[in-house]
């Protein structure tokens, strides 16, 4: 059996239930009015599936910040290069399905202060 880690982050946490050579399984829980960071990846290419809250999500489309609200049930695929952010507009778990490149972030704002 794999090992499940949790990972606390400023804005919740993530639960990293299963981490291959070839693919990663995470759950997000975003506290409500915590924000991802406004971020793309290089490598890495993601679907991320709405579980249970609410969430703003902004995915850039040609040149400009779009943001739609998400709820139970919907998904959206990041591909690689696309800035993208998530909000919590309560709180809200997010199951998300990747390539394995977990250190793939490149942030271009960050409202903790972190870098890439």
């Amino acid at each position: 059996m794999g090992e499940v880690t949790r990972v606390e982050k400023p804005w919740g946490y993530e639960i990293h239930w299963a981490h291959t050579d070839r693919y990663v399984g995470k759950i997000l829980h975003i506290t409500a009015g915590h924000a991802l960071s406004l971020q793309y990846h290089n490598i890495k290419d993601e679907t991320i599936h709405v579980y249970t809250g609410k969430i703003l999500f902004e995915i850039d489309v040609d040149g400009q910040l779009v943001g739609r609200e998400m709820g139970p049930g919907e998904s959206v695929h990041v591909t690689p290069k696309t800035i993208h952010r998530m909000t919590a507009l309560e709180d809200t778990d997010v199951l998300e399905a990747s390539t394995p490149e977990l250190d793939d972030v490149v942030r271009l704002e960050d409202r903790y202060g972190r870098k890439s």
